[in-house]
């Protein structure tokens, strides 16, 4: 509660300047809930920070702090001292219940852009690629709900190995498998893993892959034009995946268009007179161009400190440009990014998808695009494999002396996403090695189609109802599955189950929707029941209740500084407990008419802050489940 640690910082700075002591800058200050409602509504750690500058004990400063904390804090009724130092303090809420519903931000001048998904378009899209998506699009409506200007991005890669391995199974290969005719991202994927295992084995059909990846760069030919007419299509189906999950783009970014539009010419120009930037001319990479990582005195901007530590992830020779003149990732990463942050003196062309779908870049413009780039800071969700790839990114903008958009580079990294045991063999994947996860592997056509498991889901929740009115079946199918890759710490493995993903209750999204539904159907019964302002004590659970729902401003803003959404999953189910909690114990409707008011106000809190936690999760907030 920003008010209660307000007056602490207040009750602080009251006895220093009775004992002549200078408060330390910054004031380590936490405020957290109590473990136990013995200890009150929340402790703080306040009296540690200030034992060196007083040369007390934690203990005696906990005891000084206490008294003035109850008279210069409004909001706190009680506080004690408790071993060995921690100041235990008692709220009252009631006034809290009497404010607005929700907390206000104001518009930030910042712009953030977000990018995330940025799947390759040569198959259908894996629930590994739902992960990024989901997290990244949760962080766009965060970013939007605490006031920043957000512009999101989806990276469309379309020059590279996967795509090429796709081009030259419809340019070379008699594929025999079924064609669907409804998803050509479905055959594709089966194409793709044929062509992946002949591309691993044949010398042959390496050199397609050669040629077409040559000639999809140079842009000037008829290949380049078939993988153009495809990828087009692979996107439009990834876009209407995406959209059954209401997640939205404000631009597509194609890696063709960097290319065309000379970004990485430009952007090599500059990082060419960098010392860290070499051309090989002998060895293994005799003819590249390499961006040098390692400690190197004379060149400029600080090198990535897992190159330093020597992290076998880390290469400290990166090539940007192979010996054949063709780029890597990175390199054009690099000019993307220098875009990104409005360091090119250049611009896209751009067209709109649709009527009411994403911009995208183009070979030819429209009128008037929205004005896109020029970002204040870059959130880049992309998993953890692409760590080095993104200490590239930013050891080059500093090399170019852009120090401050290497800072305000942001990789939000999460773990991969891999099979249970189970799934696995619902696959066909030999698990006869016992291994407790499998991973999906794109080249080898394994791996959960978010098309597939949505259809799962649906199916599952459809045959769980009891009736069919209320919220659609896949609308909440979708938050189930939202919530499931969400829930999850960012940096661990999901390892993926679909009977998991299929549940329907305890920790699920399900549950949270029907908190809410339930909180919506309370105050609908007690609509026409006139609320009072009379102060009243609140019980354990109504406490409990109201101290989740003071920490809703925290959370947001927490989670927006830690860019973490995995926050935001574990508040809304702590909610939605209390609130199921306090619905089993304490009636509203039949409520005594003393009581009646404050559990009113409560419902109506709760009805508000899940919905808007739902929101910002991505998640129906229903009336009716």
């Amino acid at each position: 509660m920003d008010e209660l640690a307000a007056g602490i910082r207040h009750a602080v700075q009251s006895w220093a300047a009775d004992e002549h002591l200078e408060v330390p800058v910054p004031l380590e200050l936490t405020v957290e809930p109590s473990a136990r409602a013995e200890f009150g509504d929340y402790t703080t750690n306040v009296a540690f920070g200030l034992a060196k500058v007083a040369r007390r004990a934690p203990m005696a400063i906990a005891h000084a702090l206490a008294p003035r904390v109850v008279a210069l804090c409004p909001v706190a009724t009680g506080v004690e001292a408790a071993a060995p130092g921690h100041l235990n303090l008692t709220v009252d809420f009631w006034p809290g219940l009497l404010g607005p519903d929700l907390p206000a931000f104001a518009p930030a001048v910042t712009k953030v852009v977000v990018e995330h998904t940025s799947v390759n378009p040569n198959k259908a899209m894996h629930v590994g690629h739902l992960r990024s998506a989901v997290v990244g699009d949760v962080l766009a409506r965060l970013l939007r709900r605490v006031g920043a200007s957000v512009e999101v991005h989806n990276y469309v890669d379309d020059l590279g190995k996967q795509v090429a391995d796709t081009l030259i199974g419809l340019m070379h290969l008699d594929f025999t498998g079924p064609v669907p005719t409804h998803r050509f991202d479905d055959f594709c994927w089966d194409l793709y893993a044929e062509v992946a295992r002949r591309v691993a084995n044949d010398p042959e059909w390496q050199a397609h892959e050669r040629a077409a990846l040559e000639a999809l760069e140079r842009q000037d030919n008829s290949t380049a034009w078939v993988g153009h007419l495809m990828t087009e299509r692979l996107v439009r189906e990834q876009l209407e995946d995406m959209g059954r999950f209401h997640i939205a783009y404000d631009l597509l970014v194609h890696e063709s268009d960097i290319v065309r539009e000379g970004f990485w010419a430009r952007a090599f120009a500059n990082l060419s007179r960098s010392p860290r930037m070499v051309y090989e001319t002998a060895g293994r990479l005799a003819g590249c161009w390499v961006l040098r990582t390692g400690d190197d005195p004379g060149a400029d901007g600080p090198p990535p400190q897992e190159a330093v530590a020597g992290d076998p992830r880390f290469n400290p020779d990166k090539v940007l440009v192979r010996s054949n003149g063709t780029l890597t990732y990175v390199a054009k990463d690099i000019a993307y990014h220098l875009w990104k942050f409005g360091r090119l003196d250049q611009d896209f062309r751009y067209r709109p998808v649709g009527a009411d779908g994403p911009w995208t870049t183009a070979r030819v413009g429209a009128l008037s695009p929205p004005p896109f780039g020029r970002a204040d800071r870059v959130v880049n969700v992309i998993d953890h494999r692409q760590d080095y790839a993104q200490e590239m990114v930013r050891l080059a903008l500093s090399a170019l002396g852009h120090d401050d958009a290497a800072e305000a580079l942001t990789h939000v990294s999460y773990g991969v996403v891999s099979l249970s045991p189970a799934t696995a063999a619902q696959l066909g994947v030999d698990t006869s090695a016992g291994r407790s996860s499998y991973p999906m592997a794109g080249r080898q056509g394994i791996g959960i189609k978010v098309s597939e498991l949505l259809a799962l889901v649906v199916d599952a929740v459809t045959a769980s109802r009891s009736r069919d009115s209320g919220l659609d079946s896949q609308e909440i199918a979708v938050g189930a599955i939202r919530y499931y890759l969400l829930r999850h710490n960012l940096s661990t493995e999901i390892v993926f189950d679909v009977d998991a993903a299929r549940d329907m209750h305890g920790n699920t999204g399900p549950y949270l929707m029907y908190a809410h539904a339930r909180a919506s159907s309370v105050l609908r019964r007690v609509a026409d029941v006139p609320v009072d302002d009379v102060p009243r004590v609140l019980t354990p659970a109504e406490r409990a209740l109201a101290r989740q729902l003071a920490a809703w401003p925290t959370v947001l803003v927490e989670a927006a500084a830690t860019v973490n959404p995995t926050l935001l999953a574990t508040y809304a189910y702590r909610l939605a407990e209390e609130f199921t909690h306090f619905y089993e114990t304490h009636p509203v409707a039949r409520a005594d008419r003393g009581d009646q008011s404050g559990r009113i106000r409560l419902t109506r809190r709760v009805e508000r802050v899940l919905g808007d936690a739902l929101g910002v999760l991505g998640l129906p907030a229903p009336d009716e489940m």
